[in-house]
């Protein structure tokens, strides 16, 4: 249940974690098969920072019903330390508290998530179809890699014509670095970037700038360094279920089941988010008849009404069910499915790539991405050659704002051994005419953080891990490049950066001294421009698309047609040539799609004239937008 007093503040109540009450702090902990459980503080002079003393007991907490343990006590005050002691042993944090004294082993602090006044309480978001994300790393979007640094920015990512800014995963992980997809202490925004306070600020600031803000949040597993649940509460997982990260989640046990849930409740309502990403629900083990995603999505839409908020995934399955719409074109769950098949078809076609899963990508390229921009994913239950199995579900019926579109992000960049971004990869024509296609077709855009005016710095993988933990994951990085060509030898994958020197980490950061180089400019000022036309003439016309609305043209070389049926009739048309040569358009294409309406966007000036003959120069993406009431489909 969100609380919203007249003090412009926000709770989310939870099963989990302390409570504030009128007599102190309630704390909480589901452990079903220990003997006793002891609240514990910092003792001695450094009782406040919570390190180099032993903690001391202050009180038991009593057992209840169905595993649950509690204590109601005034002896914890609002910012002192505190954990449990299990069974008279090892002393643990909270896995439900709100901020930690310092990493993960430390202990807890107590938090009054009501102490902050919102200045922006009256935000009500904004409408889905205006999303344009710009992800980014907290830790290096920034010299400083805080939640405050990112505030200074602000300004900037508005002025681009961004809308809504994707933080990836801030949970508390072990160490000081890391993508953050770690996590142990899911409800604790990672102290290193700025705690609670500072992402209360950041998205506070970003309201009052009309900027959206969203969260990457991981279910599928915890992370490796500093996850103590397995201590106290070996029901939380299922041995006898492997994944790629250890033993699965219990998501058949209603305790578990609710950590999860109330966790995207709370950071919906307590840090007022406007929506969250969930990372790789392929990977989620539920065996229930109702999957968590389906009963967190659900949950989410009845509890949020007030306001725009919005669920998006990954999942490599192609699946569709959870981003199906009603018969109002609003999402029955979740808003948008990132497309990693627009990716791998616009990377395959612009780079040449075709190993691991670019061979699903790279023979047919040009067909597959006019299709994937037409009808939603590339793969819609045909055989995936790499995968060796069928991959997908039909997803033409699906309106274009379904998809999250992306030619670009963390994962893409950073899973490669060096870092590299596109920029570095492909020719310079190539990635303008990629991005002019993903900023005006009519699916959701997303970059990540520097893809607008073409950093070429690297993001790496990068991690702080330590012993023999650290070791096992710098030598596993490496040992994942062994299939590709380039890495066979032992040499070559010695020089892949290791992901736990702090030098890796230091070089993923954005040269924000360099974006005023004339290149860089020259890049933010047209993708701006594409952004600008974007808002002005494509989104107006997106929510209420018919079902089936695209449709496609290819060539036999590296260009193609698309058209789409928008809301109130509109045809948006979008003609690409990522080839050095110009392209007849077929004698199929309507003269009236080259000549109705009006062009509102063409990366070389004579492709205008040039289209009205029926041809297009090579690399040049031409964008057209009538007034027609039907697209013959073909």
């Amino acid at each position: 249940m969100l609380t919203n007093n007249q003090d412009r503040t926000f709770f989310q109540e939870t099963s989990w974690g302390p409570r504030i009450t009128a007599d102190g702090a309630k704390f909480r902990l589901w452990a079903p098969t220990v003997a006793s459980i002891e609240l514990v503080t910092s003792g001695g002079a450094q009782a406040d920072s919570g390190e180099g003393a032993e903690p001391v007991s202050v009180g038991s907490l009593v057992q209840g019903e169905e595993g649950w343990w509690s204590l109601e006590t005034n002896a914890i005050a609002i910012g002192q330390p505190y954990g449990f002691r299990i069974d008279g042993g090892i002393v643990v944090p909270d896995p439900a508290a709100r901020a930690q004294v310092g990493d993960v082993h430390s202990l807890s602090v107590l938090v009054d998530p009501e102490a902050y006044r919102w200045r922006s309480a009256d935000w009500k978001g904004r409408p889905w179809e205006e999303t344009v994300f710009y992800e980014l790393h907290t830790g290096t979007f920034t010299p400083e890699g805080t939640f405050e640094a990112i505030i200074e920015k602000l300004d900037y990512l508005k002025e681009t014509g961004i809308t809504a800014i994707e933080l990836l995963p801030v949970a508390q992980f072990g160490g000081q670095r890391g993508w953050g997809y770690d996590g142990v202490l899911l409800y604790a925004p990672h102290t290193v970037y700025g705690g609670v306070e500072g992402l209360k600020r950041l998205v506070d600031a970003a309201h009052e700038r009309g900027l959206m803000v969203f969260l990457d949040v991981v279910y599928n597993h915890f992370g490796p360094d500093g996850n103590y649940i397995g201590a106290y509460a070996e029901e939380f997982f299922h041995p006898e279920i492997h994944t790629a990260w250890g033993a699965a989640i219990a998501y058949d046990k209603k305790p578990v089941r609710e950590f999860m849930i109330e966790n995207a409740l709370y950071w919906l309502n307590e840090f007022r988010l406007d929506g969250l990403r969930l990372d790789a629900i392929d990977s989620i083990e539920d065996t229930t008849d109702v999957e968590l995603v389906r009963e967190l999505a659900a949950r989410v839409r009845e509890t949020i009404t007030e306001r725009h908020v919005h669920l998006t995934t990954e999942d490599a399955r192609n699946i569709t069910w959870h981003i199906e719409r009603n018969e109002k074109d609003a999402p029955k769950l979740v808003s948008g499915e990132w497309n990693d098949d627009f990716h791998h078809c616009a990377h395959a076609l612009a780079t040449g790539e075709n190993e691991s899963y670019y061979a699903d990508y790279s023979r047919g390229s040009t067909q597959q991405i006019a299709r994937t921009l037409a009808e939603g994913f590339t793969y819609q239950g045909q055989h995936s050659p790499h995968r060796d199995r069928d991959v997908g579900f039909p997803s033409a019926h699906l309106p274009p704002t379904a998809f999250v579109n992306f030619i670009q992000n963390h994962d893409q960049i950073g899973n490669r051994a060096f870092g590299d971004r596109l920029a570095d990869l492909a020719s310079r024509r190539a990635v303008q005419c990629l991005q002019a296609i993903l900023f005006l077709s009519p699916q959701i855009p997303l970059i990540f953080m520097g893809e607008e005016y073409g950093e070429t710095q690297p993001f790496c993988f990068f991690t702080d891990f330590h012993g023999e933990l650290g070791e096992a994951v710098s030598k596993g990085r490496r040992e994942e490049f062994k299939t590709f060509a380039a890495f066979k030898k032992d040499s070559t994958r010695d020089l892949i950066p290791d992901p736990n020197k702090l030098s890796t980490f230091e070089a993923s950061r954005l040269d924000w001294s360099g974006r005023m180089r004339p290149t860089y400019r020259l890049a933010w000022e047209e993708n701006k421009k594409l952004l600008k036309l974007r808002q002005e003439k494509i989104v107006p016309h997106l929510k209420g698309a018919p079902p089936h609305a695209g449709s496609y043209h290819v060539s036999d070389s590296r260009a193609f047609e698309v058209c789409w049926t928008l809301a109130d009739g509109k045809a948006l048309h979008l003609f690409a040539n990522l080839d050095d040569e110009p392209w007849g358009l077929p004698e199929d294409i309507a003269r009236s799609e080259l000549t109705d309406g009006e062009t509102i966007y063409a990366s070389e000036p004579e492709a205008v004239d040039m289209l009205k003959d029926g041809r297009l120069p090579g690399y040049t993406v031409v964008v057209r937008l009538a007034d027609r009431l039907q697209i013959e489909k073909r």
